[in-house]
């Protein structure tokens, strides 16, 4: 067994309560296309935190979550405003676009990855010709691709400004646990209760093994989208083994408990570097996600001592952590980090000698 890294939370193993539920789903045989009692039951459990009777699908990853459900907020003449580094827009390989037939993405400047109201407005009433694609719906990713929350009053704002506009709000949540344990508020009034009118629910950065739900508070919008998810490929004959794992989390409450470990991981490793010569915390650190800029030379020691990270949003080293986040591994890092940061420190003092 590798030592564990923090480069992505998709690094992490299968959570305790999912797993659980998949050996206890395995048990017998079931119906199967979603037709079965533990897809049910998932279904009724994600409407009870969600206090609310929406329509909910189950599908095999996040790419086809976003994809899909923006292809049903939108027609392919029209227009899906997003965050200039939203994942849809840098990590999806054009499938939004793909599954929408065509529909456009406008992408905003943005500071660390958040929509504002204004952008919002700016873009989407800059023309009205019909050479132009019309906008239609208006995605934001919560937490952000850099670990940034948007607060309930933010995501009330942009609602506010999209229902002027007649745009539909969709809500990316690939790490929605993590905001909402970072956020201490309760799921409604991060999604419905704000104005958003579907959340795509991450479960594999969660602790799953395979698996993200796609949530419509408007049960209207959700018309014809089983019949998406079959040409898409997403509809799993053996539905209960995506579905059983989000009725272990959610009815256990683990779903917010593992979110909580993750987030306390990241705040330790940003904490233990805080005041380290030559280490900046480029992002406030809000939920999981730590993003460092150091030296050259300090990233290619850390390599050299085994850690892996990426570095894709302004050249900083992203450290994410996941529900099984290990303490002392995470002490470990910024140990490391310390060490070569100063080590880098005191060989320029003395080159300038």
């Amino acid at each position: 067994m590798t030592a564990q890294q923090f480069a992505s939370d998709n690094y992490a193993g299968i959570c305790p309560a999912a797993w659980e539920a998949m050996r206890a789903a395995n048990e017998g045989s079931a119906v199967a296309y979603g037709r079965d009692d533990w897809t049910f039951r998932a279904a009724d459990a994600m409407r009870a935190v969600f206090a609310h009777d929406a329509d909910v699908f189950f599908v095999f990853n996040g790419t086809a979550a976003n994809s899909l459900a923006l292809a049903s907020l939108c027609r392919s003449y029209e227009s899906i405003i997003a965050a200039d580094v939203a994942h849809i827009e840098t990590d999806e390989c054009g499938a939004p676009e793909f599954f929408s037939n065509g529909a456009k993405l406008l992408t905003v400047p943005t500071e660390g990855g958040k929509l504002t109201p204004g952008a919002i407005r700016r873009i989407a009433t800059t023309r009205d010709d019909i050479h132009f694609p019309r906008p239609a719906v208006v995605t934001i990713t919560q937490p952000t691709e850099t670990g940034q929350l948007y607060s309930l009053e933010e995501i009330r704002a942009i609602s506010a400004v999209c229902r002027d506009l007649g745009l539909k709000l969709h809500m990316d949540g690939a790490r929605f646990a993590n905001a909402v344990a970072a956020l201490g508020c309760s799921p409604a009034d991060m999604t419905w209760r704000a104005g958003v009118d579907v959340l795509c629910f991450g479960g594999t950065k969660g602790g799953m093994a395979v698996g993200e739900a796609v949530v419509f508070f408007d049960r209207a919008l959700s018309d014809g989208f089983d019949y998406r998810c079959k040409q898409a490929g997403q509809l799993a004959s053996k539905m209960r083994f995506l579905a059983a794992p989000w009725a272990g989390v959610l009815e256990s409450g683990a779903w917010l408990d593992y979110a909580g470990h993750a987030n306390a991981a990241a705040r330790r490793l940003a904490e233990a570097v805080a005041g380290v010569p030559g280490v900046e915390t480029v992002f406030p650190v809000q939920a999981n996600a730590v993003f460092l800029r150091m030296a050259p030379e300090v990233t290619a020691a850390l390599r050299d001592r085994g850690w892996v990270f990426y570095e894709f949003i302004g050249g900083a080293a992203r450290f994410m952590f996941a529900w099984d986040a290990e303490v002392a591994r995470v002490d470990a890092l910024a140990a490391d980090i310390a060490a070569e940061a100063r080590s880098g420190a005191a060989s320029y003092r003395q080159d300038r000698v």
